[in-house]
């Protein structure tokens, strides 16, 4: 790697633009089965970070949680939350998608109902009628919390054009 041009490597060059992913590529990316990476801050001032399963709400991304949960103790005082998904096993593989924005506590039981099956359908099962009693026994003593964002970024290293970066593992 010494004797090699670090400029086709990506050194020194901007890449940012290279990287973004398109609206349509986000949407799809967003609509695989993934775990979510969710941040919100603690009380004082760290941050809580948790793995959710989650859906989309009237557009936006949407997961559900226990009313109590430390997640959700922390929204109801700062709605401050962070949401990122990220794919990839190698450098030249990674994508995801980082979204900045503020929580909305959704506890309207239709809304919660939409969003709960949202993310059911996602994990689980495509939803019929037979699956309404499941949906409502995980919706039980919960909230759901709708991502209103205000900053979208993304990457897809895919589109750098590099060569593989997996190591041989035997």
């Amino acid at each position: 790697m010494a004797d090699s041009d670090p400029k086709a490597m990506g050194h020194g060059k901007k890449q940012r633009d290279v990287v973004r992913m398109t609206q349509e590529e986000i949407d799809e990316f967003l609509g695989g089965r993934r775990t979510m990476s969710m941040a919100t801050v603690n009380a004082d001032g760290s941050i809580h970070m948790v793995a959710m399963w989650y859906g989309f709400l009237e557009g936006c991304v949407a997961i559900e949680s226990k009313a109590k949960a430390q997640k959700i103790r922390n929204l109801r005082r700062n709605p401050t939350i962070t949401m990122m998904v990220e794919d990839g096993d190698s450098y030249d593989e990674l994508r995801g998608v980082m979204i900045q924005g503020t929580a909305e506590i959704v506890e309207d039981p239709d809304r919660m109902f939409t969003a709960g099956v949202s993310v059911f359908e996602r994990y689980t099962a495509p939803y019929t009628e037979a699956m309404r009693p499941a949906v409502l026994q995980m919706l039980h003593k919960r909230v759901v919390v709708k991502v209103v964002p205000t900053k979208i970024a993304s990457w897809d290293h895919r589109k750098l054009g590099l060569p593989s970066m997996r190591p041989n593992v035997q």
